[in-house]
């Protein structure tokens, strides 16, 4: 049964960083792109980052762009999202997804139940 589980969120002040981790089991890894949304309370799903799966193409939202850096272990079946720079807004329940190519967020066939990241002081 595929499965993606997300760990690495947290408190943090703005300024800040965190990593956040989604390691896939079930599937075979290295076949599928993995992204990134998020969802604030009261707001729609936002996508953030994706890695295809010969990771030798990335994709970042414009808010992100510059602060966020998305990269993939294949050998440890693990996704990784490094969050610097965090502002208020980045504050979120953070997703990690897995289909064959990068998609919008509500078309990802499976996703992980999610991890917060709060950024405040």
């Amino acid at each position: 049964q595929l499965q993606l589980v997300e760990s690495g969120g947290g408190l943090v002040q703005p300024g800040g960083s965190l990593r956040l981790s989604c390691t896939a089991s079930g599937f075979t890894f290295n076949y599928y792109a993995i992204g990134w949304f998020r969802q604030a309370p009261g707001k729609g799903r936002e996508g953030v980052s994706c890695i295809n799966s010969n990771d030798d193409g990335t994709w970042y939202a414009d808010s992100v762009k510059g602060r966020f850096t998305i990269s993939r272990d294949n050998a440890k079946n693990t996704v990784y999202l490094q969050m610097d720079s965090l502002k208020s807004e980045d504050t979120a329940v953070y997703y990690c997804a897995a289909d064959w190519v990068c998609m919008v967020p509500d078309e990802y066939r499976y996703r992980g139940q999610g991890t917060q990241v709060t950024v405040s002081s």
